[in-house]
């Protein structure tokens, strides 16, 4: 299915208002109540296009201008709602959107002001802005029916103008993922890891409670993918990678032009499955016999399409990868931790196969052999890989696993430590986590009870994964 993964986050706009002092404060120096919110509104309006696609009907002041506003955000597919009493107002219109607006994120946001703009309301100039400035009671009144309708998707949040614009941009960008995941679709390539039971999914509640839908590709079509890879496709990608990267000294020239014609099948597939991310079971037997090889690197075309590839056929693992690509738009990385040496407060972390190096300083990746097929008997045994040392700094790794049903998101912030390439055939770094001992940080984890698999990316991503946990009915668990 193709769709922007790329744009903004769309919301719908719903601010109440009350019919019984639209008109007050006719012929005064600062007019009416309708124009005075009018002012407000359109200095909110503005501020959130800055950001946000907004779809906003208008203020809401009867039943006309709920319908209204509730058709508009149905069939403008909005990602969420911000909704909020512009003062106090009578309830008719949101009792009637909590109950017939179809289950959708909605952020009940209430405006706080430094200071009023009257001392008392003696003069009936002063007494519009007072009954201007009583969102308070609005919200209050509004509370109750949030609670009595049993809408769970509703956050509530208050705060200065600032505050709200930050907290609605963070809100909208987790909500924007959970609509971008509806339309997703997965690709398993081709089965089940059947020497990690742990990593397996349910597809039916992948697809019912998270959103994005499996395909299954057979290794036969990913060979006939790799087939329809020309000679020049391979050259024009070899000389990108020989003029940016060094070159180890026994890197076979025919098994780095089969492990690019393989890393290049698996784009063409993702092309012509559109598919946004790539579950490959890279140590499936099966496919070595019919490939000869594991692919080695990780063609920037999937960036382009803002889709992800992950090795070991971990679906979960695979969709923590995919939100972390939505959510920053960055190289998202995928690992194991390997050990710990606590005497350095650290972790070794990294994983085989193919991983996203692209956009990364040419010193930090070497192309060198897969020395761990080197010895089989596989055609292109021991086929180069793009040997990537992880770029330093602050990262979000997190991961998602499936739970009875339920899911589990766990995230944590890591420093990834500037060094030279350590372990043969991983991608890896050295990874120190940002605010714990390291043994406090995993023994944590291991009584959650996960897998071994979690996905890195530049920055803190926890505010969003924590919100997105909460619109998705995850369990989340935050470690920093």
């Amino acid at each position: 299915m193709e769709f922007n993964k790329t744009r903004k986050a769309k919301a719908g706009v719903l601010l109440i208002a009350s019919p019984r002092f639209k008109n007050l404060g006719e012929g005064l120096q600062r007019g009416t109540y309708a124009e005075r919110k009018g002012f407000v509104v359109d200095s909110f309006i503005n501020q959130l296009r800055k950001e946000l696609d907004i779809v906003f009907p208008g203020v809401v002041y009867d039943r006309d201008d709920v319908e209204e506003a509730m058709n508009s955000f149905y069939t403008g597919r909005v990602d969420f709602v911000i909704a909020e009493y512009l003062s106090w107002a009578e309830d008719f219109a949101w009792i009637r959107f909590l109950r017939d607006m179809p289950q959708i994120p909605i952020l009940f946001v209430n405006h706080a002001r430094e200071k009023v703009s009257f001392e008392n309301t003696l003069d009936e100039d002063d007494f519009i802005d007072f009954l201007c400035t009583g969102n308070l009671v609005g919200s209050l009144e509004a509370s109750g029916s949030i609670a009595r309708t049993k809408r769970t998707e509703v956050k509530t949040i208050m705060g200065s103008d600032q505050e709200i614009f930050q907290q609605i941009c963070v809100y909208a960008k987790a909500a924007r993922v959970k609509g971008l995941l509806k339309q997703s679709t997965f690709g398993l390539l081709a089965n089940y890891n059947e020497v990690m039971w742990s990593t397996y999914v349910d597809p039916y509640n992948l697809f019912t409670k998270i959103g994005a839908e499996m395909r299954f590709i057979p290794y036969s079509v990913y060979a006939e993918a790799i087939e329809d890879i020309t000679n020049s496709d391979v050259q024009i990608f070899k000389k990108q990678l020989i003029d940016k990267y060094k070159v180890m000294d026994d890197v076979a020239t025919d098994k780095l032009d089969a492990s690019i014609r393989a890393s290049l099948g698996i784009s063409k597939l993702v092309d012509t499955y559109s598919i946004d991310a790539m579950i490959f079971n890279d140590i499936d037997p099966a496919m070595f016999h019919l490939i000869g090889l594991r692919a080695g690197f990780y063609p920037n075309h999937l960036n382009d399409c803002c889709s992800v590839l992950v090795p070991e056929a971990d679906t979960g693992a695979g969709t923590i990868t995919y939100i972390l690509k939505l959510l920053s738009g960055k190289r998202v990385n995928f690992i194991e931790p390997f050990h710990i040496e606590y005497g350095e407060n650290t972790f070794a972390a990294g994983h085989a196969g193919p991983n996203d190096y692209n956009g990364s300083d040419p010193e930090d990746v070497i192309i060198a052999r897969d020395v761990r097929f080197a010895k089989t008997n596989y055609k292109y045994a021991g086929a180069p890989f793009a040997w990537y040392r992880m770029s330093s700094g602050r990262k979000t790794m997190a991961q998602l696993v499936e739970d009875n049903g339920r899911y589990k998101l766990v995230c944590t912030l890591v420093d990834s430590l500037p060094g030279k390439h350590l372990f043969a055939t991983y991608s890896h770094s050295i990874f120190r986590p940002a605010g714990m001992k390291v043994t406090d940080l995993f023994d944590k984890i291991l009584n959650v009870g996960t897998t071994q698999h979690f996905a890195l990316v530049d920055g803190d991503y926890t505010k969003e994964l924590q919100i997105l946990s909460e619109l998705m009915h995850f369990d989340y668990y935050e470690f920093i």
